[in-house]
């Protein structure tokens, strides 16, 4: 997959909600709540085009006995993928458009390691933009190497983390 992070885009927004409609329809019931994370839901920040989606499911086996029907709707069915407790889903192949995390509804540490992740990046327009300038770096660094740019990232995301799981429970 190459790395092509661009501007802040408005139509994410939609592309989120329209993907959002279209699970609800599929999951019905077993779909507690959705939300919009990652890059692409925090205005001003640069991001690689994928819509990233939260899904607070009743019953994981549920969605594990949906993966026939996911692919067929397009997505990758990619299990755990190194999470413990999610369900990981990629759409669009090498030009990926979406990526559904989902996890049940008790599994509070990594619902709430997204969300306060998101809303602390939404906040803090200094770390936005720290974030959002090494983010275009490692782009231009590593265009062709997903790999390196996402190992690139994380030490920054870690301490960004560790301030909004602060900031998210102390100082809100």
């Amino acid at each position: 997959m190459d790395v092509k992070v661009v501007d802040y885009q408005d139509s994410w927004t939609e592309e989120y909600n329209l993907e959002k409609n279209s699970l609800q329809l599929r999951l019905q019931e077993q779909l507690i709540r959705c939300f919009h994370i990652g890059s692409t839901s925090i205005k001003g920040l640069r991001a690689k085009p994928v819509i990233d989606l939260l899904l607070i499911v009743k019953d994981l086996e549920y969605l594990d006995r949906l993966s026939q029907q996911m692919k067929i709707d397009g997505y990758e069915v990619m299990g755990e993928f190194g999470i413990r407790g999610r369900r990981y889903f990629r759409k669009g192949g090498a030009e990926r458009t979406h990526h559904i995390h989902a996890f049940k509804f008790d599994n509070i540490t990594e619902i709430v390691r997204h969300i306060a992740f998101r809303d602390y990046l939404q906040e803090n327009k200094e770390r936005r933009q720290q974030y959002s300038a090494l983010k275009s770096h490692l782009a231009s660094q590593y265009p062709y190497d997903i790999k390196r740019y996402i190992d690139g990232k994380n030490a920054l995301i870690k301490d960004i983390e560790r301030e909004a799981l602060i900031w998210y429970w102390l100082d809100r």
